[in-house]
C-alpha cells in the first residue's frame, strides 16, 4: 500500500513538473523591452510607440520602449545585440544602423547580418524629389536634361554626408549620368530655406519633412523615390519611371539577438503583421508620411541585403567617407 501511495505521489509529482516547465515554454510570459537606438520623439520613436500597443496586444503581453540613443543609433543596436536569444529584448531600427552605418565606418561595435535575427519589415517612408518653385523643371526628365545642360552647375542639398538624403543625389546623378554638387548641411531645417530660396537646385528630403513644403505650395515634387505609387501621395509620380532602377527607401524593422530560436521569430512575426494590418496604425503611421508594410522574416533578410548592395555601389563609386 505504501508503495502504491508512494507512486502515485511521484506520478503527481511528475506530472506538476511537466505543467510547470509548459508554462514556462509558453512565449511571451513577461513583458518585452524594445529597444530603440534613437531619441524620444524622433521619428524611429515615433513608429515604435504606434506599432507597439497593438504588436502588444497580439503576444498579450507588455511592450516597454526603451529608448537608448547615441552614435547615430550604434549604441542602442550594440546593446541590442548582446541581450540574451530569449526574446525579451527586441530592436526596433533602419537602414541607418544596419546599412548605411557599417558601410561608412568600419569601427561599427556589431556585425548587423551575424549579430541579429531578422524579425520584420516593419515600414518605410520614400524620399521626395524636390525643387524650387521657379525651377524651369516640372518633370525629372526635365531636370535631368536642365542638368545635362549645365554639368557641374547644379547643386544638390542634404541634412550630412552618407545620410540617405545625400546617397540619394549621388546615386540619382550616377543612374541619370550627369553631374550635380553636393552641398551638406547640419540638418534638413538649414538646407529647406536654400532650397525655398533657389541657393539650391533640388533636395531628395524624407517625406515626412518635404510633403508639408509640397502640400503648402512652397517647393514643388518631381516624383517619389518609391518602387510602387505610395497611397501618401497619389499624384506624385515614381521618379523611376523616368529613370529606371532609383528606388530609395528609409525602412524601419523588428530585429532579436542572434540566436534567436525559430518559434519565436514566427510568434514575433505573425504578431507584428496582425499590428501592421490595423486599420488604425495603418492611419497613424500615414499620418507622419510612413507606410506600414510588413512580410516574413525572410523576406526582411532578403531586403536588408538588396539594400545593403544598392547603398555599398553608391558609397564605393562616389568615394564617400565619414571624417
Amino acid at each position: 500500500m505504501n508503495g502504491l501511495v508512494k507512486r502515485l505521489g511521484f506520478l503527481a509529482l511528475l506530472a506538476l513538473c511537466t505543467q510547470t516547465a509548459g508554462a514556462q515554454a509558453v512565449y511571451p510570459n513577461r513583458p518585452i523591452k524594445l529597444i530603440v537606438p534613437f531619441p524620444a520623439g524622433g521619428g524611429t520613436d515615433i513608429v515604435g510607440r504606434i506599432i507597439s500597443q497593438k504588436f502588444a496586444a497580439e503576444l498579450n503581453q507588455t511592450i516597454v520602449i526603451d529608448n537608448k540613443s547615441g552614435a547615430a543609433g550604434m549604441i542602442g543596436a550594440e546593446i541590442a545585440s548582446k541581450a540574451a536569444p530569449d526574446g525579451y529584448t527586441l530592436l526596433l531600427s533602419t537602414n541607418s544602423t544596419h546599412v548605411l552605418g557599417p558601410l561608412l565606418n568600419p569601427a561599427t561595435p556589431f556585425n548587423p547580418t551575424k549579430d541579429f535575427s531578422p524579425i520584420g519589415y516593419a515600414a518605410q517612408s520614400p524620399s521626395m524629389m524636390i525643387v524650387p518653385l521657379t525651377s524651369p523643371a516640372k518633370t525629372v526628365k526635365e531636370f535631368i536634361e536642365l542638368a545635362k545642360q549645365q554639368p557641374g552647375k547644379l547643386n544638390f542639398g542634404s541634412a550630412g554626408t552618407g545620410g540617405i538624403p545625400h546617397l540619394s543625389g549621388e546615386r540619382f546623378q550616377a543612374l541619370a549620368g550627369i553631374k550635380i554638387t553636393h552641398v551638406p548641411y547640419k540638418g534638413t531645417a538649414l538646407a529647406m530655406p536654400d532650397l525655398m530660396a533657389g541657393r539650391l537646385d533640388v533636395m531628395f528630403d524624407s517625406f515626412s519633412s518635404a510633403y508639408p513644403h509640397v502640400r503648402d505650395g512652397k517647393v514643388r515634387a518631381l516624383g517619389i523615390s518609391a518602387s510602387e505609387r505610395s497611397a501618401l501621395v497619389p499624384d506624385v509620380p515614381l521618379i523611376s519611371q523616368d529613370l529606371p532602377g532609383f528606388v530609395s527607401l528609409t525602412w524601419f524593422g523588428v530585429f532579436g539577438p542572434a540566436g534567436l530560436v525559430l518559434e519565436i521569430v514566427s510568434t514575433l512575426n505573425q504578431a507584428l503583421n496582425k499590428a501592421l494590418k490595423d486599420p488604425a496604425v495603418v492611419q497613424q503611421l500615414a499620418g507622419v508620411g510612413i507606410e506600414a508594410v510588413g512580410g516574413s522574416a525572410a523576406d526582411f533578410t532578403q531586403k536588408i541585403a538588396e539594400d545593403t548592395a544598392r547603398w555599398s555601389k553608391v558609397i564605393q563609386d562616389a568615394n564617400i567617407t565619414i571624417q
